[in-house]
């Protein structure tokens, strides 16, 4: 059972790290975003995302605004 709480501590601690990326890159626009999330399994980008607009919800607002098609990057 440790085992398992670790990996979820480290799947979650590394989907917090790409967040905090991810809310830096909107500075440097929207493909740059797509671009780190496209390096990302598909429960990282999920969780990215989700992590993302709990944390930064102006920066999430900013993305969405400029790429409303940003849910087709989750696929």
């Amino acid at each position: 059972m440790d085992t398992e709480v670790s990996l979820s501590d480290s799947w979650w601690e590394r989907v917090k790290y790409y967040a905090r990326l991810a809310i830096e890159r909107v500075e440097l626009g929207v493909d740059k975003v797509k671009e780190l999330l496209s390096t990302l399994t598909i429960d990282e980008r999920c969780g990215v995302m989700l992590e993302f607009e709990d944390a930064s919800p102006d920066k999430f607002a900013q993305l969405v605004a400029d790429a409303p098609q940003w849910t087709e990057w989750m696929g």
